[in-house]
């Protein structure tokens, strides 16, 4: 999960690529030529390749823009650029696929453009980066041989391991710093870790060290790819008594890039949030199609709602300035951290300096708009078509609003609607979402979901539901605001 910024240092500044603007406009016209050449010929239906071309052209560069992806620095073009390229060229394509045969039926535009269109726009903007990281890599800096240069063992086979190897080679391409991998897994000898290969066990150390230094090459630190209880006591205090006979620095990963074993903070630290026994309650097999009918009504809402989107989010460009959308860190299935998005409704706390600003947190009347028609949570139909929520199941929630016992709901995707938001929403405590939630999950079918389906359209409808709702939403804030206040008014006295 890619974490974004803060809302008042994020989108203040927007990056297009002329190559990325120039394929995103000429792609659909090749697609169609590779397609078929005779597509284009003076008898076609210039009308129908026009709409064509202005979809696909425009979801390209509405998902270049939403899911950012020319951020990212051109000279140091990684994998992870690599994907979220992908996913952004996966997300125009089933837009435009949702929209061209969903609605129009295009005829005359093979059913299989968009993945003709994809593949091409994948490769071709995933060439250029590539080609311009070519042209523009600097050469490797001469390296002072005068320096101390340090030969490392690492313990344990990890990704931990792993991109510390890739770190190491990344800082100096023309030096192997690390020279063996240990691992407790027998089957994993002889394999590479980052093109390291994995020797022995870690209780072979001491023999591994001795057969290095036959061959002129003397071990300075061992890393351990982990914490202290990495390894068994009896292990640990075998490396710890080698390193100390034969005077080599002992290191654990986690400690040299400074981070130490995790701990939940004390605020949201209760018994209960987090327990990890066994649920007793088993899914129904509803919930392994279900996916399936996210999906198809995930790309269909997208498709209906895609004039609300447009008008939702010229509203906030208007009312609070970019960025348009609000996101939050909430946990999903599996006790899988995601981010949920919104249209956003409230000005920014701070400014780009970070000082507080003087504005106040209450919603304009466009925000109120927003979030009494609901038309904030539409970006969530994006979580739902990443796979991250589904349409319908327990609301994820924020730590302090969890119950007690987290590990039912999270046995399913949460929802952008669900049981307990049509039986109250805000309106009811940690234990009544608990009871509910856990009910939808032990009796979900498609009889159920339409019935919620329902009670939610009849939920946004209901302007008085409605406004209750937003007047305990604004007593939340107004009772978080006031328990902020008092406690910098005690760091004060303190």
């Amino acid at each position: 999960m890619h974490v974004l910024s803060p809302t008042s240092r994020a989108g203040k500044r927007v990056y297009l690529s002329l190559w990325d603007l120039f394929w995103a406009l000429f792609s659909p016209i090749l697609a169609l030529y590779l397609r078929d050449a005779s597509i284009l010929s003076p008898s076609t239906d210039w009308t129908v390749v026009a709409y064509y071309w202005v979809l696909s052209s425009g979801f390209a560069l509405l998902a270049f823009f939403a899911l950012r992806i020319q951020d990212g620095m051109t000279r140091h073009f990684s994998v992870h650029d690599a994907l979220d390229i992908a996913e952004a060229v996966l997300l125009a394509e089933l837009m435009t696929f949702g929209v061209m045969f969903t609605l129009t039926r295009l005829d005359g535009i093979p059913r299989s453009m968009p993945l003709i269109h994809g593949i091409v726009l994948l490769v071709g903007i995933i060439a250029a980066r590539l080609v311009i990281r070519i042209v523009y890599s600097a050469p490797p800096e001469p390296q002072d041989y005068r320096t101390r240069r340090e030969r490392i063992i690492v313990i344990g086979a990890n990704r931990f391991a792993s991109s510390f190897i890739q770190l190491l080679t990344a800082y100096a391409p023309t030096w192997q710093p690390v020279i063996a991998v240990l691992d407790d897994d027998a089957a994993m000898r002889g394999r590479a870790v980052s093109g390291v290969q994995i020797l022995g066990a870690p209780h072979e150390l001491e023999t591994i060290i001795s057969e290095f230094s036959i061959h002129g090459i003397t071990t300075d630190r061992i890393v351990i790819a982990g914490e202290s209880d990495f390894l068994s006591p009896a292990v640990l205090g075998e490396i710890e008594r080698i390193c100390q006979n034969r005077q080599i620095d002992l290191s654990f990963l986690s400690r040299m890039i400074g981070v130490t074993e995790w701990s939940v903070p004390a605020v949201v630290s209760q018994p209960k949030l987090f327990a990890t026994d066994t649920p007793s309650i088993a899914v129904t097999s509803y919930f392994r199609f279900k996916r399936c009918i996210d999906i198809v009504g995930s790309l269909l809402l997208l498709t209906i709602f895609l004039p609300l989107f447009v008008i939702g989010s010229l509203l906030v460009l208007i009312d609070v300035g970019r960025p348009i959308w609000f996101w939050q860190e909430r946990l999903g299935w599996k006790r899988r951290a995601f981010l949920i998005y919104k249209f956003r409704t409230l000005k920014s706390p701070f400014d780009v300096e970070g000082q507080p600003t003087q504005i106040g947190r209450h919603p304009s009347a466009i925000g109120r708009f927003l979030r009494a028609t609901r038309i904030d949570e539409l970006p969530q139909l994006l979580n739902v078509l990443l796979g991250d929520m589904s349409l319908i199941g327990p609301r994820p929630l924020l730590p302090e609003d969890q119950p007690s016992n987290t590990n039912v709901r999270l046995l399913v995707r949460p929802g952008i609607t669900g049981w307990a938001q049509v039986h109250g929403a805000k309106l009811v405590s940690k234990e009544e979402k608990e009871e509910l939630d856990e009910w939808y999950i032990r009796n979900a079918s498609l009889g159920t979901d339409l019935k919620i389906v329902t009670k939610t359209l009849g939920v946004i409808l209901n302007t008085r539901a409605s406004s209750r709702e937003a007047f305990a939403d604004l007593e939340q804030v107004q009772s978080r605001k006031i328990d902020l206040n008092r406690r910098a008014m005690n760091d004060d006295v303190a």
